[in-house]
């Protein structure tokens, strides 16, 4: 059903991405990436959504593995942000619960899950048609 809908909104979707702020919004996508493996985050997944989504370039997904370690993810993301890239999210949410907490920064928008909630959404099947960026986290990070 995910895939039937995404498909019927698809082809009704403009890119409003232009190629140099998509440049600096895959840097920032992998910079989130590092940020949450640095603080343990599992599964990693970058998907680039330009010309799919007009909500943003990229997204990141995150398994954090308990609600503290859901929260410090996305502290360690929100300060890689602004130290490295001077941004700060546009808005966050969850940050009470920590099950899902979600961060919007424009041209990227990171979702850190505990398991069962990433499970459920499966936003990986929704999103399908998108690409997957390579992450390869730094080593000794």
């Amino acid at each position: 059903m995910i895939e039937d809908l995404s498909a019927a909104i698809r082809p009704n979707l403009v890119s409003i991405s232009n190629p140099v702020r998509s440049d600096d919004s895959q840097g920032l996508a992998v910079a989130i990436a590092q940020a949450a493996d640095d603080r343990k985050g599992g599964n990693i997944l970058i998907l680039q959504v330009i010309g799919i989504s007009y909500l943003a370039d990229y997204f990141v997904l995150v398994t954090g593995f308990s609600r503290a370690q859901v929260r410090a993810i996305a502290a360690a993301i929100q300060d890689r942000a602004q130290q490295q890239w001077q941004r700060s999210p546009r808005r966050t949410e969850g940050q009470a619960d920590g099950t899902w907490i979600l961060q919007d920064y424009g041209d990227v928008i990171v979702h850190i899950f505990l398991p069962q909630q990433r499970e459920f959404y499966n936003l990986e099947a929704f999103w399908g048609h998108a690409e997957r960026i390579p992450f390869a986290p730094t080593p000794g990070s």
